[in-house]
């Protein structure tokens, strides 16, 4: 489709060109049925199968193990702040986190109201440009999880190895979730929006090792225990249905694309695409981050004043590159190449990016 933009959007996110055309053909009548998907019962054939082959396909495609279950919930990663506390933290024990930027913070917040939690490094001092070391991680006494912020949306940092710790991790994967290897021994918890890098806004997945379920906490509303969702199928109650079976498109898309090695291969190119744009233009694009922690998936960078940084995002939108602000409280640019951005879109700014410095010289 010729008209079709480059969405550099932090989320909801680009998805693949051929998801979108086929949700389109099904909308109207799924599969002979005679409605949409999205009118049918939840509890119909038609939609369990939908939900089976996702969990199944989810599961594959990570690479998550067989202790481990997928569930689709609702209420984004940011009721997952919540939900991880509500469930793991009794009996005393603590949770670790590593304060990293903006969405660490947050879930930092939200899990002391429901919990003893504490940060185990903050890199408030350094401004979120890097994160930890190992031996910065300090860990105290009954610590339950340490839980880490993998990717850093707003600030474009991202762990570039998997922290080592003597407790199990808890990761909130949101922007950078199926784009990269996991070591699953490590984690009893995964979590993250969809809209970032798997589907439309309305649902978050989690991977859960089934043996803690048993330990979780049963002394919290129903819909926020993890071992209620795992025994109903992710169907305690009415699910995000549209979001699953889009989920579905995308996993499906993923597959034929080469699964998991091929997304983290693509991310790996793209960004390193970008970043060499940014890094051999003599300072004239500048990203603050740590070189050894860049995101792979959120492009951060800034021109040499807010006057260029406004031209250059009003030129780049008319242009057909969309969504290049940085977020409102750092300010700056910002290009989130999520899974389903193609390496032409990569290009296709990279191109701009360079014919705007010639342009207009600082």
């Amino acid at each position: 489709m010729n008209n079709r933009k480059h969405n550099f959007s932090a989320g909801p996110c680009t998805l693949p060109l051929e998801t979108l055309q086929q949700a389109q053909e099904e909308f109207i009548d799924y599969h002979g049925a005679g409605m949409s998907l999205i009118e049918m019962s939840h509890r119909g054939g038609h939609f369990e199968e939908i939900a089976k082959q996702t969990r199944e396909l989810a599961l594959e495609i990570f690479q998550a193990p067989k202790e481990f279950s997928a569930l689709f919930l609702q209420g984004g990663a940011t009721l997952q702040f919540a939900m991880v506390p509500m469930n793991l933290l009794h009996g005393g024990a603590r949770g670790a986190y590593v304060n990293s930027g903006a969405w660490a913070k947050g879930a930092l917040a939200d899990a002391g109201m429901h919990g003893e939690v504490y940060a185990a490094w903050d890199g408030a001092d350094e401004k979120y440009m890097r994160m930890p070391a190992d031996d910065e991680i300090q860990l105290r006494d009954n610590t339950r999880y340490l839980h880490i912020t993998s990717n850093e949306t707003i600030g474009g940092i991202r762990f570039p190895e998997w922290p080592n710790a003597p407790v199990p991790l808890v990761g909130d994967m949101s922007s950078d979730y199926m784009s990269r290897e996991v070591d699953w021994k490590k984690f009893d918890l995964i979590y993250g929006g969809a809209q970032k890098n798997l589907g439309p806004a309305g649902m978050t997945v989690v991977f859960v090792r089934k043996s803690i379920l048993e330990n979780c906490s049963q002394n919290i509303g129903r819909y926020l225990r993890y071992d209620i969702h795992e025994a109903n199928g992710s169907m305690f109650n009415t699910p995000p249905v549209f979001a699953i079976y889009m989920f579905h498109l995308v996993l499906r898309w993923m597959k034929s694309q080469g699964g998991l090695a091929a997304m983290q291969r693509n991310a790996a190119e793209k960004s390193e695409t970008l970043y060499s744009a940014i890094d051999q233009s003599d300072g004239y694009y500048n990203c603050p981050v740590a070189r050894e922690c860049r995101s792979q998936m959120n492009v951060v960078f800034r021109l040499p004043s807010e006057a260029l940084e406004k031209k250059f995002l009003a030129e780049s939108e008319a242009a057909g590159l969309m969504h290049l602000k940085g977020h409102r409280s750092v300010g700056g640019c910002r290009a989130s190449i999520y899974n389903a951005m193609p390496l032409a879109g990569v290009s296709a700014l990279t191109g701009f990016m360079a014919e705007f410095q010639h342009n207009n010289p600082a």
